[in-house]
């Protein structure tokens, strides 16, 4: 059973506490699904997420928009996580791909999240692109204005739920000043006349993910969210709200680890007595353990803070994300060894957290770009 002592720290409100049992029992009846089909499983769960009021949290109610609540989405990550990684992804994405219609959008343009929030349609956050990853000023997708529409042309990669995806809020080159501050950001559904599949791309922890090619696409003016050349910021807005989240759901597979290997310590003999009379399993639980309160201290830090009211937790979202990524690989490359040769073992739930877990140090910023947000914070550079 995973620890839960941790909602009594004074990050966390009773209606949280009363939502993370209710999800509990949903993750319990729900998870994990059959991940034979990929697309037609995060199809499925987006249906049963938003059919059962899980995306509610995940965009803001056009009728009554209050702010996100980041701590609800961590917890709701953490614990989707720790049942199923591809319900965590399901949920995720509904999440950062329309955080830029949550925040910035028209009126028009929210009316996509009465459909992500009920599961009916799914979104996507197309940033990357084959030359510019983490190197977001320097992305070369361009969208240029003729008469009242804008022709998109260029690629975009790594880019989730692609493929599956009924609305990708994109962002292009509009050329308004050189660098970040000629970048903005569109609305773009999946139906867009010159929007192709390129190709669906297969990782470790399979996903649905694709690179998308823009031949000539064109979508109305309306479309752009904010202003011209405000895409950029956008971006980095959406991104640091939702970065504490990849901490939350990397919290998940550590926790689901710890779990794992306590009940293997307690269930499994060596040498005629069980695995958790050993000094040196006990170390490695100790520090997975360590680790884990860490990591959480950490998330929901940055996740209150921003509940707070804070106008943006740089910092704090880097730092979260950034340590509970790294220290749930570590925690669960300790539950590997723990387990032997079941930990690699495929089909075995620590084996497929080892696949699940690396990702996370990549995306919506790697670990050591992390490292240089943090340390430009620091030094009072940004």
């Amino acid at each position: 059973m995973a620890d839960k002592s941790f909602f009594t720290w004074p990050f966390f409100e009773d209606r949280h506490r009363e939502y993370a049992e209710r999800l509990e029992a949903w993750c319990a009846a729900n998870l994990p699904v059959a991940h034979d089909d990929v697309d037609a499983a995060c199809r499925e769960l987006v249906r049963a997420l938003g059919r059962d009021g899980w995306l509610k949290p995940t965009a803001v109610d056009p009728a009554d928009p209050a702010p996100l609540d980041v701590r609800t989405l961590c917890i709701t990550r953490e614990t989707l996580a720790r049942h199923d990684g591809l319900a965590d992804f399901a949920f995720a994405m509904q999440g950062l791909g329309t955080g830029a219609i949550s925040f910035y959008g028209t009126s028009e343009q929210q009316r996509w999240l009465d459909k992500t929030r009920a599961g009916e349609a799914i979104s996507a956050f197309a940033l990357s692109e084959p030359r510019s990853g983490s190197d977001v000023a320097n992305m070369e997708m361009s969208a240029t204005l003729d008469g009242g529409s804008y022709v998109l042309t260029g690629e975009k990669t790594w880019i989730s739920n692609g493929g599956i995806a009924d609305l990708y809020v994109l962002f292009a080159r509009t050329g308004e000043a050189p660098g970040s501050k000629g970048i903005s950001a569109f609305v773009v559904p999946a139906d867009t006349k010159g929007l192709k599949i390129a190709e669906r791309l297969e990782v470790i922890a399979p996903h649905p993910l694709a690179r998308l090619s823009f031949d000539g696409a064109r979508v109305p003016a309306s479309a752009m969210i904010g202003k011209p050349g405000e895409g950029f910021r956008i971006a980095m807005s959406v991104l640091d709200v939702f970065r504490s989240t990849v901490g939350a759901a990397a919290l998940g597979f550590a926790r689901r680890a710890l779990d794992e290997s306590v009940k293997r310590a307690a269930e499994r003999k060596l040498f005629g007595a069980p695995m958790a009379e050993l000094q040196m399993v006990q170390g490695h639980l100790a520090d997975m353990a360590l680790d884990v309160d860490a990591a959480a201290l950490l998330v929901y830090r940055a996740a209150w803070t921003k509940d707070r009211g804070a106008a943006r937790v740089t910092r704090e979202a880097a730092m979260a994300k950034l340590f509970a990524t790294d220290r749930a690989q570590e925690v669960i490359d300790r539950a590997v060894q723990l387990h032997g040769g079941d930990g690699v073992r495929r089909g075995h739930i620590v084996e497929s957290l080892y696949r699940e877990i690396r990702a996370l140090r990549i995306y919506e910023g790697a670990s050591d770009v992390q490292k240089v947000v943090i340390a430009r914070q620091v030094l009072g550079m940004t």
